[in-house]
């Protein structure tokens, strides 16, 4: 099965008065909300949350649905194989935006930088990765994939931290970690000027893989 291709096609076929953009962008916040939430203790974050999953999936009514049928596409393409799928699916579409030269780093690059810089790891100790501008995760998920081709457990050694100033890109990069089973803390914001610090950046800005929160 091509999984790429079939969720393209969902997302064409959502966008009858939306833009495929709208629809992808709306497809990875509902997802991560879902996601997120469904492993959260309800409190006011939650309920903010939820109210906005409703407003952001309700315009599409009944057809609402399949946006859960194409993260089950998404989730079987990783599982398949550890690849950077919505960055592709991103820039396959079309979807990246040329006037502030928003495009994910293509896969096989990042690949290479992650067989460089882990060529002496043996998965006897703890990983730690900081992603300032994680886009849809590419980097993270390359170390993934060349840490597992290594027969190395990517779930119990690597921990890591990504922030990205673009909220489509906290989403995109939090579903694909949160699948993979990485632990991870997603963050929103400018690194530069407000880094992610444990205990003090705005927890609505940040997103917790079901991995970082023991599931």
């Amino acid at each position: 099965m091509n999984y790429k291709k079939a969720i393209i096609e969902k997302i064409n076929k959502l966008s009858g008065c939306r833009s495929p953009y709208e629809v992808f962008c709306d497809w990875v916040k509902c997802s991560a909300i879902s996601l997120q939430n469904n492993c959260s203790t309800h409190n006011k974050i939650w309920e903010e949350r939820e109210k906005q999953f409703l407003q952001t999936i309700s315009p599409y009514g009944e057809s609402g649905s399949e946006f859960a049928d194409m993260l089950g596409i998404l989730s079987m393409a990783l599982e398949d194989n550890i690849d950077d799928v919505l960055g592709k699916v991103y820039m396959e579409s079309e979807l990246g935006n040329k006037g502030t030269g928003q495009f994910f780093t293509p896969f096989h690059v990042s690949r290479m930088c992650a067989e460089l810089e882990l060529q002496k790891e043996d998965g006897k100790r703890k990983i730690t990765i900081s992603e300032p501008s994680c886009g849809a995760g590419g980097m993270i998920i390359a170390s993934a994939a060349v840490l597992n081709d290594r027969g190395i457990n990517y779930q119990n050694c690597l921990d890591v931290v990504a922030q990205d100033l673009d909220w489509k890109a906290v989403y995109m990069c939090y579903v694909q970690l949160s699948l993979l089973g990485i632990r991870a803390v997603v963050a929103q914001g400018d690194t530069l000027s407000e880094p992610y610090v444990s205990g003090k950046t705005n927890p609505e800005r940040i997103f917790y893989t079901p991995k970082y929160m023991g599931l």
